[in-house]
């Protein structure tokens, strides 16, 4: 393994100088991480479930989630951010299901089970009945601002009223919400804006995500004048803030608009801060990865090194058992022979024994039997009994304890078990906390001036 490990993507050396070319230092670095985790030799989701430990591999992109009422621009939004007219945009309610907008290799449209399969992470929106049937991925070849760093998610217009959806949408949003590392409110300005569904969405996940929302006044350029705008803006904050949950100081909404050099606007459009916003969770991403790359190596490094020292107590633990079933089972051999042969020298003379055994022998075999002969005299013979009775019972004792040391040994580390969580340290110790120094040198470097270094 240590030769497999050290020679790690050799072979795809020219493949990442070509990738490096045309991708950037954070997409490389996110892809760098994904890649430790997922490889099939020698990735930590591998070695950690060896180890019986659950790692799951790092995003290698940021989750932004839209919601609003119909009509609000999410989908509008979504198409000038990638630059390609991917989703539908109008007044009827166009999005009628969870869409997931992402960059690729080539234009492709895939269906539910085919995106869950892109996006396991969001595998749990398997309880919500209904949602597979409408779920969808499109798949964009655009390389337009951060968008090879960002997959979008497109959510069911909120309508109020008589609107049946075909799931639990109020839940199965919540639910993406949770997931996401952005949630987008937008709220337009044409009467909808204060759709009680949406508000109610947003209390909920306020309660779990509240850092991950932003809110925006979209279309803000058909609002009418600078009053009107305010206008609608005041009764929005102020039914947000009706709401216990939405309370909160510091509330903040940005305008924001599709630009339109022939449709030009005297409206403050605030729109580059939601393309800042979404570049700034990306940096977080990276450090987080990075970050959450050095946890998991000190997880598995700690946990090698607990199941060695775990192993040498258990072969500790197992010689000492083995010495007191030894013990107690030569206990329990040895004085019941001593016991039956010093009746048997008892009954020879000194002269018997010492032509049988020699003079040496016989002296020793006296002495030691002597003790027992003379134990038994001390006895009463109305007491002898009872003393056969309690011999034959600690002899009994002695077996069983010798039985019971010899079960209570632990199953103990092969060599081989020993070797592969060895150089499953050195190999996290010595390949990826160094790829994890340097890539973390490259995106300080990406950031930051070089006299800072």
């Amino acid at each position: 393994m240590a030769v497999v490990m050290s020679g790690f993507r050799k072979h795809r050396s020219m493949s990442n100088a070509l990738e490096s070319a045309i991708t950037t230092p954070s997409e490389r670095i996110l892809r760098e991480c994904h890649n430790l985790y997922i490889d099939r030799e020698n990735g930590l989701v591998k070695i950690a479930g060896s180890l019986d430990l659950l790692l799951l591999p790092p995003r290698k992109k940021i989750i932004v989630m839209i919601m609003g009422n119909h009509s609000a621009g999410k989908s509008s939004f979504i198409n000038w951010y990638v630059e390609e007219h991917i989703q539908k945009t109008g007044v009827a309610i166009e999005t009628q299901g969870f869409t997931f907008i992402t960059s690729g290799r080539k234009r492709e449209s895939l269906t539910g089970n085919a995106t869950l399969h892109l996006y396991p992470h969001f595998r749990p929106l398997l309880e919500f009945k209904g949602v597979t049937e409408y779920l969808s991925a499109e798949i964009s070849t655009s390389k337009q601002k951060k968008f090879s760093l960002v997959t979008f998610v497109d959510t069911p217009g909120l309508v109020d009223g008589d609107m049946v959806y075909p799931f639990d949408v109020n839940l199965a949003i919540t639910s993406f919400g949770e997931q996401a590392d952005l949630v987008f409110v937008f709220f337009d300005p044409m009467g909808q804006a204060l759709c009680k569904r949406t508000l109610d969405i947003v209390e909920k996940l306020s309660e779990k995500v509240a850092d991950k929302l932003h809110f925006y006044l979209s279309k803000a350029d058909e609002s009418g004048r600078e009053t009107d705008r305010q206008r609608v803006m005041m009764q929005i904050v102020q039914e947000l803030c009706r709401r216990p949950g939405l309370n909160k100081c510091g509330f903040d909404m940005p305008t924001i608009y599709i630009p339109n050099p022939q449709k030009p606007s005297r409206c403050v459009n605030q729109i580059d801060g939601v393309c800042q916003t979404i570049e700034k969770t990306i940096d977080q991403a990276v450090q987080k990865t990075l970050d959450q790359l050095e946890k998991d190596c000190d997880l598995i490094s700690s946990t090698t090194d607990s199941k060695l020292a775990q192993d040498r107590a258990d072969v500790s633990f197992n010689r000492s058992a083995r010495l007191h079933s030894f013990l107690c089972g030569a206990l329990g051999v040895l004085l019941p022979c001593l016991f039956i042969l010093s009746f048997i020298v008892n009954t020879l003379s000194p002269e018997e024994l010492q032509a049988l055994l020699g003079e040496g022998l016989a002296m020793v075999l006296r002495l030691s039997t002597g003790v027992v002969v003379f134990l038994w005299d001390w006895i009463p013979e109305d007491g002898q009994i009872l003393f056969v009775i309690i011999f034959a019972a600690l002899c009994y004792l002695l077996f069983f304890l010798s039985n019971y040391f010899a079960h209570q040994g632990k199953r103990t580390l092969t060599k081989k078990e020993k070797r592969s969580l060895t150089e499953y340290n050195e190999y996290i110790q010595n390949f990826v906390k160094a790829k994890k120094g340097r890539l973390y040198e490259e995106y300080l470097a990406h950031c930051a001036a070089e006299y800072d270094f």
